[in-house]
């Protein structure tokens, strides 16, 4: 602890609570006011914690976080834009409330609401998930030092979806559908998501450059990582053979309505909001059902949880078979019935 006299006054110079705690300077008029200062501080430390001379109150909307947000977050997203667009749609519904003083009985009102409106449970998880987001990856660049207001809130329990995959019936009906549609690309798209389990996105965006050594790589996917999957030589021959047909390095164009189209003639009956994706589902429950390792396959989707893969687990036809070995009855030849007598 130092007070000393100066030119310029009494000059205060001490570390509240200690060598490792804070360095305070401060010039005084008087030696008694200089004495006064150090005690007060030490008493705030030491009582509340508190800084003698505090930051002001972040007193911003929520709206004016979104441009630091995007311009330190946002803009590195895949869906950056689509984001942001969100965000202001939730921050409009939400009256624009200033961010730091954001109650989650607020947001659970909100919630709530949109309940009423009839929003499903999904929807409703990523709004929350993406304010989230935006106060944590605030918090973390130092753009504001308060926490996330919103971090207790729970998201809203979604009963698992029917995961629906299609029969080896199912699939030739089809493609035989897929036949008789103009469209030249359809068929080959859903042959690449039948053999690879690609999302139709990632199958439909493949250039000349990714169709190489009987495997195709996909790139600009979910995850953001490129995945290579082998294929079969007829499939790659195929592929070969339609990409000299393009002029461009794009091997396909936008062909999800010719697929839906053909889907409906096939008068295939799906869980509703299922279409294309029903072919990357039935990749996956093939591939179980025909023996597959669950990692191998986890790979493949590019699932980086696999928790997502192991919805496809009970496929397997020897999925849980320990339980007719291991349980204590058939492991020590315990029946408990008594044979009747001859």
């Amino acid at each position: 602890m130092s007070i000393k006299q100066t030119p310029s006054g009494w000059k205060v110079d001490f570390r509240a609570g200690g060598s490792n705690g804070k360095r305070y300077r401060k010039t005084c008029k008087t030696k008694a006011e200089a004495e006064r200062y150090q005690k007060f501080v030490e008493a705030q430390e030491t009582t509340t914690g508190k800084a003698w001379n505090p930051k002001p109150k972040d007193s911003r909307r929520l709206l004016e976080l979104l441009e630091p947000w995007f311009l330190l977050h946002g803009q590195h997203l895949k869906d950056g834009e689509r984001r942001l667009s969100k965000l202001r749609l939730i921050t409009e519904k939400l009256s624009n409330p200033i961010a730091a003083d954001l109650q989650p009985l607020t947001f659970s009102r909100y919630r709530a609401t949109r309940t009423k409106e009839g929003i499903k449970p999904k929807t409703l998880n990523n709004e929350l998930g993406y304010i989230n987001s935006l106060f944590n990856s605030l918090r973390k660049s130092g753009e504001i030092d308060y926490a996330n207001p919103l971090a207790e809130i729970d998201n809203i329990k979604v009963p698992e979806n029917e995961l629906s995959y299609l029969t080896t019936d199912q699939i030739e009906t089809l493609l035989s559908a897929l036949d008789k549609c103009q469209n030249p690309h359809a068929k080959l798209i859903t042959l690449i998501c039948l053999s690879t389990g690609a999302r139709w996105g990632e199958a439909e965006g493949i250039t000349t450059q990714t169709i190489h050594h009987n495997r195709l790589t996909f790139t600009d996917t979910k995850n953001g990582k490129n995945r290579t999957v082998p294929i079969s030589q007829w499939l790659f021959d195929e592929l070969l053979t339609h990409a000299r047909k393009s002029a461009s390095n794009n091997v396909f164009t936008s062909s999800i309505g010719a697929f839906r189209r053909a889907l409906k003639r096939s008068k295939i009956e799906l869980p509703a909001g299922q279409a294309a994706h029903v072919l990357r589902h039935t990749f996956a429950s093939h591939f179980m059902i025909n023996g597959g390792n669950i990692l191998t396959l986890q790979r493949i989707l590019g699932h980086s949880d696999i928790r997502m893969t192991m919805r496809y687990s009970h496929l397997s036809p020897d999925h849980l078979l320990d339980a007719l070995t291991l349980n204590p009855l058939d492991k020590h030849g315990i029946t408990g019935i008594k044979k009747a007598a001859d």
